[in-house]
């Protein structure tokens, strides 16, 4: 098939317009009051935690790596350069979801129990679930809520199973609604 240059001439105007559009998430972070960042905890190597852990000491944890801390560090570059104006950084009380949030550099990370991880007790996910959306429904800002929680917890808000870093844009109102994800 033989294109005429006038065809020619759209289809690449098409084309180019195509790789012009922003992604998804490149839209919701134009708009970030009301944005909720749900972000996994930076890379710390395993799953779940050792036999008695306990919250007041992270040697009793599972905890980042030094490859995780520079994850953590490298998102936090990543999301200054985007300029994404963070109004509050929440985590859970995990040392690896505080440390995680310490070193992005964003915003003073304020411990959040909601957020705790019911990994090892899921008769919890429920009542989460309901509380962390009023919560989240509730931000308007100004600026984006980053909140550096657990899998569990940003797959039971979200549908989605984000790797060790990983972002998942959301909003709360109207409904819940996925907009997207970041991996930096």
């Amino acid at each position: 098939m033989r294109l005429t240059r006038r065809q020619g001439l759209v289809a690449l105007s098409l084309l180019a317009a195509a790789r012009l559009r922003a992604a998804p998430e490149d839209e919701a972070l134009r708009t970030p009051d009301g944005l909720v960042l749900l972000m996994r905890h930076a890379l710390a190597p395993g799953g779940g935690d050792p036999p008695g852990i306990r919250l007041d000491d992270c040697s009793s944890q599972r905890n980042l790596s030094d490859q995780g801390r520079a994850q953590a560090r490298r998102i936090g570059e990543a999301l200054r350069a985007r300029q994404l104006p963070v109004g509050a950084l929440w985590h859970s009380q995990w040392c690896r979801t505080r440390e995680t949030a310490e070193l992005l550099g964003l915003a003073a990370p304020q411990p959040e129990p909601l957020f705790n991880s019911f990994f090892e007790d899921p008769q919890r996910e429920r009542g989460f679930v309901d509380a962390a959306r009023r919560r989240l429904a509730a931000w308007r800002g100004p600026g984006a809520l980053l909140v550096v929680t657990h899998q569990v917890n940003i797959t039971a808000l979200s549908g989605v199973f984000p790797a060790s870093g990983e972002i998942v844009l959301m909003r709360f109102e109207p409904a819940p609604r996925v907009l997207g994800r970041l991996q930096l």
